[in-house]
């Protein structure tokens, strides 16, 4: 049967809930200023920052961005100011694509650079976090599902702590619990299963309040209807991204080809098939 919530919108409860590991569910989550405990209580799993600077947390650049004025998908991400103005960023990407390290970094020096005007001094330039969250192995070598890179030495001496990168692997975590709140946290993000959610939300207050969020997002017709035109339009992203990035892979072929190259070699070079190669 359907409800009407407090704002008027038709909720039914039978529907089926929407992942958080969608963009879009997770800002509504943890990009509401109105569940910034919630965003403090996971954050402080996954960041060893001291605690007073979740005393004041502000969410900041709310809407979606679009790389570009043909760009019809946009990127959804979380970003916030801490007390002393340090900026945690945070993406969730269901697939890794090899630029992806690159442009992580280039994201973390356009956080500095809209920091400085004209005349600033380099020490007004505030701390950038960044947390990438992939639902697909991004650091290739470990299973350990979280890895904090800064910039150190081989024998560890810290150049800056200026610029941080977090990143967390949902397909890494075991299914047993580590004890750790982090655990509970990247659970609660890779579920889609309501027993295990609603056995996630006696861990804590902010983890009942992020999962009783998640029920009523996912009752909410509205809601849902802005998630499925959300994931449309993320599907064709990645549709012509793909034609693209096969388009080029099929030129360099050509142009291998041409050069007599062995196809076994031309195969370990694109990742073409045997038959693609075959009928160029």
């Amino acid at each position: 049967m359907d409800n009407i919530n407090v704002n008027g919108k038709i909720m039914n409860s039978k529907k089926p809930l929407l992942p958080v590991k969608s963009d879009f569910v997770f800002k509504r989550i943890f990009g509401d200023q109105r569940n910034v405990d919630v965003l403090a209580d996971f954050l402080k799993s996954v960041l060893d920052i001291p605690d007073e600077e979740y005393e004041s947390i502000t969410v900041i650049d709310p809407h979606i961005k679009m790389e570009s004025k043909n760009d019809k998908y946009g990127i959804l991400d979380v970003k916030v100011h801490t007390k002393s103005k340090q900026v945690i960023h945070i993406e969730i990407q269901l697939k890794v694509f090899p630029e992806m390290k690159a442009r992580t970094i280039f994201g973390q020096s356009k956080l500095i650079t809209e920091q400085m005007s004209s005349g600033d001094n380099y020490s007004m330039i505030k701390r950038i976090v960044t947390i990438v969250i992939t639902d697909e192995v991004f650091i290739h070598g470990s299973d350990r599902y979280h890895h904090q890179f800064r910039q150190r030495t081989t024998d560890g001496i810290e150049f800056t702590n200026l610029i941080e990168t977090n990143t967390l692997e949902l397909p890494k975590l075991p299914p047993d619990t580590d004890k750790s709140d982090l655990w509970y946290w990247m659970k609660f993000i890779k579920s889609d299963d309501e027993e295990a959610l609603d056995m996630l939300a006696q861990k804590s207050p902010q983890m009942m309040k992020a999962v009783g969020v998640l029920k009523e997002l996912s009752a909410d017709e509205q809601e849902r209807m802005l998630y499925e035109a959300r994931e449309m339009a993320r599907m064709d992203s990645e549709a012509l991204m793909g034609r693209a990035r096969n388009e080029e892979r099929i030129g360099f072929a050509r142009k291998l080809l041409l050069r007599n190259r062995p196809i076994d070699e031309i195969i370990e070079d694109t990742g073409l098939t045997r038959e693609e190669i075959e009928s160029l």
